[in-house]
């Protein structure tokens, strides 16, 4: 299991992106969270297959419709990082 940390900038607030990226992270079968931040950019935490992550990370780029992503800053997390299942939070 991997895990990794995603801060996603650009348009990505009040255009659907965290109900696109859960959706998007439960087919793909990956755990973690995806958040709104006050500074206007989205916060997400990715837990699993290797692949998986790698895929919905290209995907990150583009997002729903009417997002424009402007960077994708990620870092990688420790293995002992434990989700049980993946969340939007509000």
């Amino acid at each position: 299991m991997d895990a990794v940390k995603l801060l996603i900038r650009g348009k990505v607030q009040g255009v659907g992106y965290r109900r696109w990226f859960e959706k998007e992270a439960l087919k793909m079968e990956l755990k973690g969270y995806v958040k709104n931040l006050e500074s206007g950019e989205v916060e997400a935490v990715i837990v699993g297959d290797e692949q998986a992550i790698i895929g919905l990370i290209r995907h990150c780029h583009i997002g729903p419709l009417r997002a424009e992503v402007t960077s994708i800053e990620q870092s990688r997390l420790n293995h002992d990082t434990d989700y049980n299942e993946f969340t939007m939070i509000r």
